[in-house]
């Protein structure tokens, strides 16, 4: 008896503290271990354990298209996966030297090596099933139109914006060019940018969470506990974000958004709310869920579910700072172009 106590210690030392096995009982007559159950990590204060390097990169598109219903077939999955992969090899090709300038078409896309980019290689896989789109709510897998308020603010700031060269001011360059916040990254809410460093680092207390986000080094500091709440007219980029634990989930709700900060084209309002759902499914894996709450702008809440994969790498700095050398070349070229049409 001693002796068989002793045996047992022994092999449940050996065991990872996240991983435990399940004695199935006998089968065909004769006695079986199971398949390793996982154990969810936990930090000291008793929550799960978000922490780690993670990311949420995907060939699931943000939409769905509109023929395409919710989930892939195998032969969907293996098209989309497998043209990624033919884009990935052809274009990671040597460049001619001897090449021409890219065509100007006012996007990166077509300046870049495939090299460059990271935007995944698989599609977005949530409860066993191939997403064909992170939007899950509405059911269509597609935002909800908009307000009549809302397309009267989007055709206010269309003309207002028409006013200007898109090079007139540093101002009017994109928040991500002037390396001041990539608001589709750190969010809220947090999604794949579709090129490249979709990768967070998570750091967890017992009253708070940071989120730190490779791209243009954004960090989210989320305060856990009874909210106090910033006041209206204070706006952060990130907003002022509370969250709680329910059960295993951490919640997080976010109001106070930047108004600079656009989400799809379109600038949020002071109702804008985003409640965020993190769950930690597996060793490898946060299930990421969003709510988009925002009335005056869209006719109903809609959000999306979004995984999060574990990396087991080291983040380095992106190293991307405000007035970067590119800023200062768009302007200065923007100057050259106008002074040749002077004639000057």
């Amino acid at each position: 008896m001693l002796l068989a106590l002793c045996l047992a210690a022994a092999v449940a030392g050996l065991l990872s503290p996240a991983v435990a096995q399940q004695w199935v009982g006998p089968q065909w007559g004769e006695p079986q271990w199971g398949e390793p159950q996982w154990v969810m990590p936990r930090t000291p204060d008793g929550h799960p354990d978000l922490q780690g390097n993670w990311n949420n990169k995907t060939l699931t598109p943000l939409q769905r298209p509109r023929d395409q219903g919710p989930v892939l077939t195998a032969d969907e999955v293996e098209e989309i996966e497998g043209r990624r992969a033919t884009q990935v090899r052809e274009g990671s090709q040597a460049s001619d030297p001897n090449r021409g300038p890219a065509p100007v078409t006012g996007s990166i896309g077509r300046s870049y090596n495939e090299i460059y980019y990271d935007r995944g290689t698989l599609v977005a896989i949530v409860n066993g099933e191939p997403r064909s789109s992170l939007i899950t709510n509405p059911p269509n897998g597609r935002t909800p139109p908009l307000t009549p308020e809302a397309q009267r603010r989007q055709q206010e700031r269309s003309e207002f914006m028409s006013r200007f060269g898109d090079s007139d001011h540093p101002e009017l360059r994109s928040l991500t060019e002037r390396c001041l916040v990539f608001f589709t990254t750190i969010g809220p809410p947090m999604l794949p940018n579709r090129a490249y460093n979709h990768n967070y680092t998570i750091v967890q207390t017992a009253d708070h969470v940071m989120i730190h986000a490779e791209v243009v080094h954004d960090t989210r500091i989320i305060r856990l506990g009874e909210p106090d709440p910033l006041p209206d007219h204070v706006r952060p980029w990130m907003g002022d974000s509370w969250g709680r634990w329910e059960g295993d989930v951490l919640v997080v709700e976010t109001t106070n958004i930047s108004p600079l900060q656009v989400l799809r084209g379109i600038p949020p309002t002071e109702r804008l709310k985003v409640i965020e759902r993190f769950t930690r499914v597996d060793e490898e894996t946060i299930l990421y869920e969003f709510t988009i709450d925002d009335p005056t702008t869209y006719t109903q809440p809609w959000g999306g579910e979004v995984p999060f994969r574990k990396v087991d790498h080291l983040l380095y700095e992106y190293a991307c700072h405000e007035g970067n050398y590119a800023l200062t070349n768009i302007l200065s070229g923007a100057r050259y172009l106008e002074s040749q049409e002077d004639g000057r």
